[in-house]
């Protein structure tokens, strides 16, 4: 395997890269176009992560109040047996 890694390192050494202007310009508005894909990828994704947010905090108030009701049911409850 070392062999390997050793040998394609001695061949891209030696390999010349040129780049004209008219592959960087290709190179570079298929970057953009990656950008703004990733871009509609995440303003999609925080949307849904908005989305869950909201419900969490919607069930978590449910809980929450559904707790106290049950804790204020107990100390009536509590409170009329003494």
């Amino acid at each position: 395997m070392r062999a390997i890694y050793i040998r394609s390192l001695r061949v891209m050494r030696f390999r010349q890269s040129t780049w004209p202007d008219s592959r960087l310009d290709e190179f570079k508005d298929r970057v953009d176009a990656s950008l703004n894909e990733l871009s509609q990828r995440v303003d999609h994704l925080s949307s849904r992560i908005d989305n869950l947010q909201h419900t969490i905090l919607i069930v978590g108030g449910g809980l929450v109040a559904a707790f106290v009701g049950v804790l204020a049911a107990m100390i009536g409850l509590i409170a009329t047996q003494l």
